[in-house]
């Protein structure tokens, strides 16, 4: 079964945190025998959505909507911008808007864990942007979600993620993976 990570950062560096943590889910959801693709929004070159764009129906947005129709299960990812996901992200999800004419319009029957994380306390702020967005778009929201003290993510003396967010992580793609039965059988289908 495919899933998505979909990292809403658009911080191109391999060290970045959004990359780190979106290379150590790929990592999880292969050893559990899943067929993960990484969403980079920082890569995609997504355009600023607009009516006149969405009638020239960019080859890139195309590409994004097949993919994140394609994946049943998604993770859906964020650094905290201002008390939401980032701008980028958001105007990605806005894209899926060339899906609504579809049997299955948007993200219907999906299942979305979220993560968001911040330098302070307030990275549940992220998830709840996301969350609201998600279920707009009719997919089922994982209720587990995972906001992340940046400050604490780290091990300061081996610079890896700290067994207690890995664990946490881990959990998360547990959950997400235990879905997997729930949508195979169609019991996740409508919204």
């Amino acid at each position: 079964m495919n899933v998505l990570i979909f990292n809403g950062a658009i911080d191109d560096r391999p060290y970045a945190t959004s990359n780190r943590l979106a290379t150590y889910l790929e990592e999880q959801f292969r050893e559990r025998g899943f067929d993960p693709t990484v969403f980079n929004l920082g890569s995609s070159h997504i355009p600023i959505f607009s009516l006149e764009e969405l009638a020239k129906k960019p080859e890139s947005v195309t590409e994004m909507c097949n993919i994140f129709r394609q994946a049943e299960l998604h993770v859906w990812m964020t650094p905290l911008y201002h008390g939401g996901m980032t701008g980028a992200m958001k105007n990605c999800l806005d894209w899926l808007e060339l899906t609504s004419k579809y049997d299955r319009p948007y993200l219907t029957g999906k299942v979305v864990a979220l993560l968001s994380w911040a330098d302070g306390t307030q990275a549940m702020q992220g998830i709840n942007a996301m969350d609201a967005v998600a279920k707009a778009l009719r997919a089922w929201v994982l209720p587990y979600s995972l906001p992340i003290l940046k400050n604490n993510l780290y091990d300061p003396q081996t610079s890896e993620f700290t067994t207690f967010y890995k664990s946490k992580l881990d959990t998360m793609v547990d959950l997400l993976c235990a879905a997997k039965s729930h949508v195979t059988a169609g019991m996740i289908t409508k919204p």
